[in-house]
């Protein structure tokens, strides 16, 4: 009599939606940055926009900041939290229909952005101007994403929680609070809504999400990816994994309330200003104590960095994020915002976390992840990844400088009167003397676009000559996964 005998099949990982949301960030990273570009022109030179208001700044600056930071920067964190939670939890994504729906969702309200942003469909609010229709949804894909992620903690087939996953989770949650509480309001009609709040109380939300969408979205999340990715790409243990917890716990209880900082001399009660201010200087040594644990990471191997440009990424990305984090508390302080507020100084800032911090270690996780998602060793060419490093890197240094003397410049002038209390100079006088630096500014975005157009070049060769592969679940310490 014979026996017949099932064979079951090895468990696999669901890349396929990691794979999905890879390559569209790559995608949306050249769309956002071209607009980026296209803004910065406009302000050296205004007649740019040739008097269309659909091309308009006021119409293309939000799109631009909507498209770097959901739909790259979005498009990032969900491809390496679906890779990295699988990895160190030892099991495949838990729902993978649900998974594809965060894709498919999270797509459509990039598109949406891109249709109604330009048209000037707009609630105004800062990185929160796409109008109630589309946050609903946003809402429902995080609703999805939330069960995707913390199912699949759930079922993890070991008794650790890596520290990437508290990351990641910690932002997941978050934004959610964020984006429901801020986005509260009352519609009247598809395309048009008002805030749930007024006055300064709408201002304080508004930036109680502003710069938690800097905190979490922007920040927390891809701390995730720098204590992945790094460890991984240096083949070496996390220097501290007690730094780490600490770490977590120190930034994400403090962060919550550093928004008042943006909001120095303004309607706003005078306290309230000092608690953000005050937490803002907190934020300080958490931020270091992160940055230190990520670069650390290197000890007994910096060798590695002269010939490992993926590895220059990911830890010249920590540089960036050590300096804006220290930029940041100094800059929320009254009488050095005094100065800085609503000048160019600002927007320097918040580029060199932006491109520098943000950027850098997702190109640097994205070109760890890319190969091994299509069954590749390495990236197409690894010359490339050198120049994208060095144009990125450069462009950025121009961006970041051109904007810090701009600002104190434009700062200095506004504040300076003359000895009968009358202005020095006039506003359209700070512009024109603004105006080179613009041009280098420009420059700086050029490069970086560059890099990003390098990048996309070398995903779609590598794409090309690689295969998609399910990839068996492992069976071996979540350390080493």
């Amino acid at each position: 009599m014979s026996v017949i005998t099932k064979t079951s099949q090895p468990a696999v990982y669901n890349d396929s939606v990691v794979r999905g949301f890879a390559i569209m960030s790559v995608i949306y990273g050249v769309v956002g940055m071209l607009v980026g570009v296209i803004i910065a022109a406009q302000l050296t030179w205004p007649e740019l926009n040739m008097g269309i208001e659909w091309l308009s700044y006021g119409r293309l600056r939000p799109l631009h900041t909507n498209a770097v930071i959901f739909a790259f920067g979005g498009s990032v964190l969900f491809a390496t939290s679906y890779y990295v939670v699988q990895r160190t939890c030892h099991t495949p994504l838990f729902g993978n229909k649900l998974a594809w729906f965060t894709f498919w969702g999270w797509n459509l309200v990039i598109v949406s952005a891109v249709i109604t942003l330009p048209l000037g469909i707009t609630t105004s609010k800062e990185y929160a101007e796409l109008e109630w229709p589309i946050d609903i949804l946003i809402a429902v894909v995080w609703v999805a994403y939330a069960i995707v992620f913390f199912g699949t903690v759930g079922i993890r087939k070991v008794r650790h929680i890596y520290v990437a996953n508290w990351f990641f989770g910690a932002y997941i949650i978050a934004v959610a609070l964020l984006h429901i509480v801020n986005s509260a309001a009352i519609p009247v009609s598809m395309t048009k809504s008002y805030s749930a709040y007024a006055g300064v109380q709408d201002a304080m939300v508004q930036w109680w999400y502003g710069h938690n969408a800097v905190g979490f979205f922007l920040t927390a999340a891809f701390l995730g990816m720098m204590y992945y990715f790094i460890p991984k790409q240096a083949e070496r243990p996390v220097y501290s994994y007690r730094l780490s917890i600490v770490h977590f716990w120190a930034l994400i209880f403090t962060y919550m309330w550093a928004g008042p900082h943006h909001l120095h001399y303004t309607a706003l009660p005078d306290w309230t200003q000092s608690v953000g201010m005050v937490f803002s200087l907190i934020l300080l040594a958490p931020s270091w104590g992160g940055m230190i644990n990520g670069i650390m990471t290197l000890s007994g191997a910096w060798h590695k960095l002269r010939d490992d440009p993926i590895l220059r990424f990911l830890i010249v990305s920590l540089s960036f994020y050590g300096m804006s984090t220290f930029e940041g508390p100094m800059m929320s302080i009254k009488t050095v915002n005094a100065l800085s507020h609503y000048t160019d100084w600002t927007v320097g800032h918040v580029h060199s976390g932006a491109l520098g911090w943000v950027g850098l270690v997702s190109m640097g996780s994205l070109y760890y992840l890319i190969p091994r998602l299509f069954g590749q060793k390495k990236m197409y060419s690894v010359p490339a990844i050198e120049l994208h490093f060095w144009t990125a890197t450069i462009g950025i240094v121009l961006y970041i400088a051109a904007m810090w003397i701009a600002g104190v410049m434009q700062g200095l002038m506004w504040r300076s009167v003359n000895p009968d209390g009358s202005l020095t100079y006039t506003f359209v006088e700070s512009v024109k003397a603004t105006f080179p630096f613009y041009v280098i500014r420009l420059l700086g975005g050029l490069l970086y676009l560059g890099g990003m157009i390098v990048m996309l070049w070398n995903v779609i060769m590598t794409v090309r000559q690689g295969r998609a592969e399910d990839v068996p679940v492992a069976s071996v310490n979540p350390a080493h996964a």
